[in-house]
């Protein structure tokens, strides 16, 4: 196999070399009215291979872009808060044969973070990507919440881009009582 960045020979999606010089998670943190979100990488640097999501082969880097950036962190962040806390995937509907979202939450699995697969759904089939602020505004997910109440959630998406979404998300998770204590994305796509 081959390293689907520098295209030489590796056992896994991304070669040691690549994921040392470029794919080591340079977190950032953007407040979307109350909400704290935390970035791993600018979007510019994991455009490509946040588009194999609507590929096979996407399953393959959602994994291991997870395992580079998310799951480290809630390694790290375990230790020192051990309250029973639960990610929460924003819309983690099946497109394409897997979730990528779902792929992102699940490596967060620990003994006190509980994974809540498929609880936050929106009610719209509405595709943001590539829409403007405008578009965005008139047309709301309009998420339902299912899962656990009156505890502590971390939020899960791939991209933030104008934030609306994650907003929607809270507003909808919040509403059932429950503390959002930040969300997390994989790549932040402001300019």
């Amino acid at each position: 196999m081959r390293c689907i960045s520098c295209h030489k020979l590796s056992f896994s999606i991304f070669c040691k070399q690549c994921q040392v010089d470029f794919l080591q998670p340079q977190v950032t943190k953007r407040r979307v009215g109350t909400l704290e979100v935390y970035s791993f990488y600018p979007y510019s640097i994991l455009e490509n291979f946040l588009l194999t999501k609507h590929t096979p082969l996407g399953h393959r880097v959602f994994t291991s872009l997870a395992n580079i950036s998310m799951k480290p962190f809630i390694e790290a962040f375990v230790p020192y808060d051990l309250r029973d806390i639960y990610i929460v995937g924003v819309d983690e509907a099946i497109k394409h044969g897997y979730s990528h979202v779902a792929i992102l939450t699940h490596s967060m699995s620990r003994s006190n973070i509980k994974v809540a697969h498929g609880v936050l759904r929106s009610t719209k089939d509405i595709k943001y990507s590539g829409k403007s602020l405008q578009y965005r505004l008139e047309n709301s997910r309009d998420f339902i919440y299912s899962g656990p109440t009156n505890c502590d959630i971390i939020l899960v998406d791939d991209i933030i881009t104008s934030g609306l979404t994650l907003q929607q998300a809270y507003d909808a998770v919040s509403q059932k009582g429950n503390r959002v204590l930040f969300a997390l994305t994989l790549a932040d796509a402001q300019k």
